[in-house]
């Protein structure tokens, strides 16, 4: 099993919109997700907590695939790319961090 995590830093304001607003935002489309690209197993979304350091990441995904050709497949879905697109113009131009690991 592989998991996939990554973390984005948000900007303050991004599309006329705060980023409480854009994190929701983009949790909400992110867990759309699940049901349009089958190959993911598992998909959880988190936020930093309100208090935590003006330097951490804002947004964590978790999610986890059987195998690394079902995490190839999602991230070259249509839907996934789209999201990636979405985010990125919510996020720092630094403000992406990424792991994948076997579980």
């Amino acid at each position: 099993m592989i998991r996939h995590i990554v973390l984005f830093k948000f900007k303050e304001t991004a599309n006329g919109k705060t980023k409480a607003e854009n994190l929701q935002e983009a949790k909400a489309r992110m867990l759309a997700l699940k049901d349009e690209i089958p190959e993911l197993t598992r998909l959880e979304v988190y936020f930093g907590a309100q208090a935590q350091a003006a330097s951490n990441y804002d947004y964590i995904l978790v999610s986890d695939f059987d195998t690394l050709e079902q995490m190839e497949a999602y991230q070259k879905h249509p839907a996934h790319v789209a999201f990636g697109q979405f985010v990125k113009e919510l996020r720092e131009p630094d403000g992406r961090a990424c792991i994948d690991y076997e579980l």
